[in-house]
């Protein structure tokens, strides 16, 4: 059974080295201080995805006032396919819908083509004006 929650200080060295090991491509690889500081400055913003008490998977959901941001989600590679990533996006898509959000919208590195793949099969759309895929809530 996967728990899907909102990470705390204690999960950050979990999550940094499932980013580490499991996240795509990246500009730049996220570490223990910034996400000390996302956790602080908005608490349930990272998701994360438990089976057996070992997080095996995340999303950080940002919000700025009108929609919400999707970055590292990223899924270890020993439950890829097993509706993990689906999971962490139901939680995330009712994180925005609580918060008034009127889209979302996926930060994906050009190169990552399992994630593209991915978020258009969810119904998310690239926009080329903004270089992100977007979804309408």
């Amino acid at each position: 059974m996967t728990i899907i929650r909102s990470a705390t200080p204690e999960d950050i060295g979990d999550v940094v080295e499932l980013w580490d090991r499991a996240a795509g491509p990246s500009r730049q690889p996220g570490r223990h201080g910034e996400v000390e500081r996302l956790i602080a400055h908005d608490p349930e913003s990272l998701l994360i995805a438990e089976r057996d008490g070992c997080l095996l998977g995340t999303v950080i959901v940002g919000w700025d006032g009108w929609r919400c941001h999707l970055y590292r989600l990223a899924v270890d590679r020993s439950v890829r396919r097993s509706g993990m990533a689906g999971e962490l996006m139901s939680e995330a898509t009712a994180r925005a819908r609580r918060l008034g959000a009127g889209r979302l919208d996926a930060m994906v590195n050009f190169e990552n083509s399992q994630a593209i793949a991915f978020w258009e099969q969810l119904g998310f759309e690239f926009d080329p004006d903004d270089g992100r895929w977007s979804l309408p809530l």
